[in-house]
Order: C-alpha cells, then sequence, then structure tokens
C-alpha cells in the first residue's frame, strides 16, 4: 500500500481533536493531535503520537508530563493555532496558563487531562506516547459538541449529526 492511498483511507474516517501541550524546560510546544485515544481505565492511560514532522516532538519526547487537551466545537481557534506551523502557539498569554505543576494549559478548553509519561514507542516516522492521567479539569456539564476532523475539515458533532442511540 502506498502512502498516499493509506493516507486517503484515514482522511474519511473522522477522529476526535486534542491539542497536546508540554514543556522540558525549552519553553511550551503545543501540538493538534486526532490520534488521542484510551487505553486503559485502571490504570488510567491514554496514547496519542507524535509525527517526526512536527517541531513539538522533539519537546513532547523529552517532556515527563503532557496536558491532553480534548475540544470542543468552540476550541477550533485553539485546534488551528496548535495546527499551524511557523508560530508562536504561545504568543497569546490570554488564552493559556501554567499548571501549580508547570505545564502549559490552555484554560480557556473545557476538557483536559495532565498525564505523566509512562512509555514510548516508535512507530514508523512517529513515537505512540502511552500516559498516565494523573489529573484533570473540572467537568463542565455546558460542554460543547465535540471537535472531529474529517476528509480535511472541522466538524462539531451534535444531535443533529445522531443516527441511533
Amino acid at each position: 500500500m502506498t502512502a498516499e492511498q493509506f493516507t486517503g483511507l484515514f482522511r474519511h474516517h473522522p477522529g476526535g481533536v486534542a491539542v497536546i501541550t508540554a514543556d522540558a524546560g525549552d519553553g511550551p510546544v503545543g501540538l493538534t493531535a486526532t490520534s488521542v485515544a484510551s487505553v486503559s481505565v485502571a490504570p488510567p492511560l491514554l496514547v496519542f503520537s507524535a509525527s517526526e514532522r512536527s517541531s513539538s516532538t522533539p519537546t513532547l519526547l523529552s517532556a515527563a508530563t503532557a496536558v491532553v487537551h480534548l475540544l470542543g466545537a468552540d476550541d477550533l481557534g485553539i485546534a488551528e493555532l496548535c495546527a499551524t506551523s511557523g508560530v508562536d502557539r504561545f504568543a497569546d498569554r490570554s488564552l493559556w496558563s501554567r499548571l501549580p505543576s508547570g505545564e502549559p494549559v490552555f484554560h480557556v478548553v473545557g476538557s483536559w487531562i495532565r498525564v505523566r509519561v509512562e512509555e514510548r514507542v516508535r512507530a514508523g516516522t512517529a513515537t505512540l506516547v502511552v500516559g498516565r492521567a494523573i489529573e484533570t479539569s473540572p467537568v463542565r456539564p455546558e460542554a460543547a459538541p465535540p471537535l472531529v476532523y474529517h476528509a480535511r475539515g472541522w466538524h462539531g458533532l451534535g444531535d443533529h449529526s445522531r443516527l441511533a442511540s
């Protein structure tokens, strides 16, 4: 299978959008990803992939902790910001702050999970990062519908997209 065929298949497979932030001592980085998935409830583990093409990957791979932001449709601006190359993703101090433990967090995002990196697994041109959930944002009952990336476009899921319950 060619890379183009593989990419074409996954282009039509929707993925929930997340932003992963970290700081290993050289300043904060942020990466938009559709590769976040829960792995285990006990212990609470999740996984995401970091492409070697991303300028954020070296920091994400050297950091002991990271923050995984689960984005809603109203967080599109953060998704676009962290998906844009060559910009200072942390220039606007009104969008983010640091947790008491030091990690950068986009406080405007409804849901985030602070993770301790448990394992890094090289997989082709990416590295899978397994993180243990150690802290979360307070649950907001008024959370926006999830932000999804599909066919090169951003979408918000909602009741209009429900097929069955």
